[in-house]
């Protein structure tokens, strides 16, 4: 699934716990959200890396 998609799910849950009283279900999609921004945190760090490492691998060529 998507980041985006798993953002969109984490906040229909938010809202939906929030209108309906169900505070379970509320932090439950406030957690998919957190979740979900980490998981992109770690990607970009990741390619963030990467991108050194191929930079530092040309310079020493």
């Amino acid at each position: 699934m998507s980041s985006a998609m798993d953002k969109a799910k984490g906040k229909l849950k938010e809202v939906t716990g929030r209108i309906t009283g169900n505070r379970r279900l509320e932090s439950e999609g406030r957690t998919d959200q957190v979740k979900t921004k980490i998981r992109d945190t770690v990607k970009s760090a990741r390619e963030h890396a990467e991108g050194i490492k191929d930079s530092l691998k040309r310079d020493h060529r």
